[in-house]
């Protein structure tokens, strides 16, 4: 949040920002404006060692390109880290007259204050905002951060999908029963520890029962093929392929519906099952489908691919499927916290899921892959980093 122009900014030293360009503490300047951004340093799509070069400096050529120009929710995002000004006459005479009567005025400003309001304010009220750096205006956003949120959305209307693309980096409180607030987060190592047992033990018990040499796929009423153990790798790669269409349709179809201004519900409904992520991107307990809507896709996913296909060779497929959602989960939270190296697979693959976040909500749905992204025509225009 910007400070309010009812407050003067935080004077700070050339020097005093030129100390602060380690992973423990990293500033950097847009013009005069200076910007603790020590907690984004992971979050940036770049990579730490990107932001690392730059700190203590005027990172405004990067903002405006090339090789891009960030968005205007990149430039809102920062303002979230904005700690005060930068004082290029510090230490002179000049300067300390001119902050002397700044002071000044703004005591006969607070005085008059207090004579219209009755209230006293003191020093610590006035820097209370720069200090804490909030990330959202209390006051002013369109719901009360204070209060559980899924109750709140509905009634944003028309306002609704312009707020839940507007990211702030704050954590999110969707109800106000612990039970149910616990219900909707999952940490991340919980997925593997979950999920590959049941995939470890589903791809045994695939390629054993194969490997009997009593399997046989009918192609009509009498003929049939039989299918051999080694058919199993190619079996469990079509799953994850299938996984892979489906990630992108539940994402681009159900994930980023629109929902009607008017429907209240559609409009809970939509925050609860991604515009929450949306609204706090690197809120790290909400990387990860929570454990029942994750059941409820596995389980409907095993339930179609066994009444189309045999038995073994649904659950052939099937357990390619869930080592696909295994990975995309995994891969999800990595490219939102993970700092991959420049230049490799997974640094274009963060860029391009920031875009999705800060600019490009309506393409690049892709989340393993871009694949499916061009058939669609949804892919990101390329840019590089």
């Amino acid at each position: 949040m910007s400070p309010s122009t009812s407050t003067s900014p935080r004077l700070l030293a050339e020097k005093e920002v030129a100390r602060h360009c380690t992973k423990d503490s990293c500033w950097v300047l847009l013009g005069t404006r200076v910007y603790d951004v020590t907690s984004f340093l992971r979050m940036h799509p770049g990579g730490e060692a990107l932001l690392l070069r730059r700190s203590g400096k005027d990172v405004s050529p990067e903002m405006e390109g090339p090789p891009h120009r960030h968005s205007e929710n990149a430039r809102r995002w920062m303002e979230q880290y904005y700690i005060g000004e930068l004082d290029r006459d510090s230490g002179t005479g000049e300067a300390q007259t001119a902050r002397a009567r700044r002071k000044a005025g703004e005591q006969t400003v607070r005085e008059t204050g207090d004579e219209r309001t009755g209230k006293r304010v003191t020093e610590e009220d006035e820097n209370a905002d720069y200090n804490r750096c909030s990330p959202v205006d209390l006051d002013k956003d369109l719901v009360d951060w204070r209060k559980p949120l899924a109750w709140q959305v509905g009634h944003l209307g028309e306002k609704y999908d312009a707020w839940v693309h507007q990211p702030v980096d704050r954590p999110i409180r969707l109800f106000g029963n612990p039970l149910m607030e616990a219900g909707t987060k999952t940490s991340w190592y919980w997925v593997p520890v979950v999920w590959l047992p049941v995939v470890f033990y589903f791809s045994w018990y695939c390629y054993t029962t194969l490997g009997e040499g009593t399997t046989r796929l009918n192609l009509t009423s009498g003929i049939s093929v039989p299918i051999h153990k080694y058919c199993f790798p190619l079996l469990f790669l079509l799953g994850w392929f299938l996984w892979s269409f489906i990630e992108y349709c539940i994402h681009r179809f159900v994930f980023h519906m629109k929902p009607p201004a008017h429907n209240y519900y559609l409009i809970t409904i939509h925050f609860l099952l991604h515009g929450q992520h949306h609204k706090s991107p690197f809120d790290g307990s909400r990387l990860v489908f929570p454990p029942g809507l994750a059941s409820l896709v596995v389980g409907s996913f095993y339930l179609i691919l066994c009444r189309t296909l045999p038995e073994i060779l649904g659950t052939s497929v099937f357990v390619g499927g869930l080592c696909g959602y295994v990975m995309y989960d995994m891969i999800h939270y990595y490219l939102h916290y993970g700092s991959p190296k420049r230049g490799s697979y997974m640094y274009g693959l963060k860029a391009y899921h920031v875009k999705h976040h800060f600019e490009h909500q309506r393409a690049g749905f892709g989340i393993t892959s871009t694949f499916w992204d061009h058939p669609f025509n949804t892919v990101i225009p390329n840019e590089k980093y």
